[in-house]
């Protein structure tokens, strides 16, 4: 899981490269199963989740699919992954209905607009909320601007972004600014008009954060997150079954649990030298049989 070379591992058993993986392999088996160990131990949530999906390429499928998973913003741990054909509305369903027999108690999600996790989510959290993430969202009407090579819409993208989206400004200022920049900029501009009137229309998604103390309005520590997996997904280059990825996925999400953190910033610095599963752990339990892992002072 750490990425360490068969070769290598094999030379230090004693085994050939074909023994080593079947090593590998059959250590994997042993693992928990992520969602049941989340079930079975982990009761301290914020509500707070981030949501992306990571793709992955697997034998037998034409386009790369998607790893669906989750971290829990103020608790930095990893309740539910799933791997699905595609972002679907069933693929959504079944990882919210995993949240929800892990009784997760879901307040608000970070995600980027994708519309079948809306739907999904509607179904079993409804009193949830979306927040979408403002990274994705103002990178959609930059690429629509084409602002890092057409300087005409730059006064207008970065008036948007400095009186608009501070987290410091709320639904009554952000009104006054919205109509100044449809005045200044927008009245004959169709595309600028669009841009705004969307805003202005999604404003319960865009600025949902400011109802909930704590939450983000960016996917940035999924993000971070998924630039370990990249790392990991890079040397292997691709699965030779829907099942082999599975079983490395949820090895992958059992040493991201396990493993301590070394270079949290402020405000979650407190959080270096424990393993995320120790923030949501159950007080009440003892500290579940894992292979290979010790068991910490909770």
């Amino acid at each position: 899981m750490d990425g360490a070379p068969f070769r290598p591992l094999g030379n230090e058993l004693g085994l050939s490269p074909s023994q080593t993986y079947a090593r590998v392999v059959e250590e994997l088996q042993q693992l928990p199963n992520n969602t049941q160990l989340t079930q079975h131990y982990s009761n301290r949530w914020s509500g707070i989740l981030n949501v992306d999906g990571k793709y992955i390429k697997i034998k037998g499928f034409k386009k790369k699919i998607p790893f669906i998973w989750s971290v829990d913003f103020l608790q930095h741990d990893f309740p539910v992954g799933l791997l699905a054909p595609a972002e679907s509305i069933v693929a959504f369903s079944q990882f919210f209905l995993m949240l929800k027999n892990c009784h997760y108690p879901l307040r608000i999600v970070i995600a980027d607009d994708v519309s079948p996790l809306r739907i999904a989510l509607k179904r079993y959290y409804p009193e949830a909320t979306v927040q979408l993430c403002h990274t994705h969202y103002l990178e959609n009407i930059r690429q629509q601007l084409h602002i890092r090579t057409d300087e005409r819409y730059q006064p207008f993208f970065y008036d948007l972004v400095n009186t608009v989206f501070p987290r410091t400004v709320f639904q009554m200022e952000r009104e006054q600014e919205l109509l100044r920049l449809f005045q200044q900029y927008a009245t004959d501009n169709e595309l600028l008009r669009y841009i705004l009137t969307d805003i202005h229309l999604r404003q319960p998604e865009l600025f949902a954060y400011q109802a909930f103390p704590q939450c983000p309005h960016t996917n940035n520590m999924i993000e971070c997150f998924n630039s370990h997996l990249n790392a990991r997904l890079k040397s292997i280059k691709g699965f030779q079954s829907f099942v082999s990825a599975e079983r490395f996925l949820n090895g992958y999400l059992i040493r991201r649990r396990t493993k301590p953190f070394t270079d949290c910033d402020a405000p979650f610095q407190h959080y270096n030298g424990q393993m995320p599963l120790q923030n949501s752990i159950d007080l009440g339990k003892t500290w579940p049989d894992i292979l290979g892992i010790k068991t910490p002072k909770l």
